[in-house]
């Protein structure tokens, strides 16, 4: 196990370029990654990188390396990965990335019937709003829309991924009635700055019967995190467009109310993606069947798309 262990940290640092960024993906320091490594080469007897105060490079031979082991050292990991516990559980430590509220309000509350079914699973769930690189960062699985999909990726989709305007009853009560998109121009927008680019990007506005507008809003304020723009909108401050995975806990509240509810911004779709390889790990097979089983039983689907205005606001049977 311990040539493995070196041999992954070679991999890992190849692909990330610094023994930094390879430490970060293992969940180790870049001493260790960098001792791993010089054990590697100890053992083989050969130098896989040339090292300098400001890069490091892959040698001829490391090239070599490199490109007979990767494939390998996957299946390996498989492999070791679908091994079941002393009990015939699935096991492991399950590496997922998930929207900081999205997580927090639809799949948290759900990790109790996770690890009471499988409880040889460790989760190490990363709550960030960003979209990952889901192989080259060693995850399991994410959920989220707007993920460029790697070779040796999948994406399944889940729901719909729209956006929707929101105000609160205060604000609608003290200002001009909205009646079409072209009103917006007069009012206040809390709009949200995208936190990869900076900026705040001009979304179209569409119907289910394919009309299609210009969404202009008075720019009042700027936030890049949706919470916060709901919050603001919470104070009488202003018009924000959020998603709807957003935007359900405050609509089922009534502390906000859906604007133009006929109209919505269409983003693609929220997805689980995770590895395509043939032999997918026990741990994250059951976790990807249980996340579609959830959508399933509560309406997630429907409920997130914009297109039924009354789906937000109603809750899903319960079993």
């Amino acid at each position: 196990m311990e040539t493995l262990s070196s041999i992954e940290c070679f991999v890992r640092t190849a692909e990330a370029g610094s023994f930094a960024e390879a430490a970060r993906r293992l969940g180790l320091t870049p001493a260790a990654v960098g001792k791993n490594v010089a054990r590697l080469e100890s053992s083989l007897g050969v130098r896989l990188f040339l090292r300098s105060t400001r890069r490091l490079t892959l040698t001829e031979a490391g090239e070599r390396f490199l490109a007979q082991v990767s494939g390998g050292l996957a299946s390996i990991q498989s492999a070791v990965a679908n091994l079941a516990s002393s009990q015939g559980q699935p096991a492991g430590r399950l590496k997922v990335s998930m929207g900081v509220a999205f997580g927090r309000d639809y799949i948290l509350p759900h990790l109790s019937d996770f690890l009471a079914r499988y409880p040889a699973i460790t989760p190490d769930w990363h709550f960030d709003n960003r979209a990952v690189d889901l192989i080259g960062e060693g995850f399991d699985a994410a959920i989220g829309g707007g993920f460029e999909l790697p070779p040796g990726a999948i994406a399944r989709q889940l729901a719909p991924a729209h956006r929707v305007l929101l105000a609160s009853p205060g604000y609608l009560a003290r200002h001009a009635v909205i009646r079409t998109p072209e009103d917006l121009a007069r009012h206040d927008g809390i709009l949200i700055r995208s936190p990869q680019t900076g900026r705040v990007r001009s979304w179209p506005l569409r119907t289910a019967d394919e009309r299609q507008a210009t969404l202009e809003l008075n720019r009042r304020m700027t936030m890049n995190d949706p919470e916060a723009a709901c919050h603001a909108a919470l104070q009488d401050l202003g018009i924000t467009l959020v998603s709807t995975v957003h935007a359900l806990p405050y609509l089922q509240r009534g502390e906000l109310q859906r604007v133009l509810p006929d109209w919505y911004v269409d983003t693609g779709s929220l997805s689980l993606y995770f590895s395509a390889q043939k032999l997918l790990p026990a741990k994250t097979r059951v976790f990807i069947d249980f996340i579609v089983e959830r959508f399933r039983e509560h309406r997630w689907a429907q409920r997130f798309d914009a297109r039924n205005p009354m789906a937000a606001t109603t809750e899903p049977p319960r079993k």
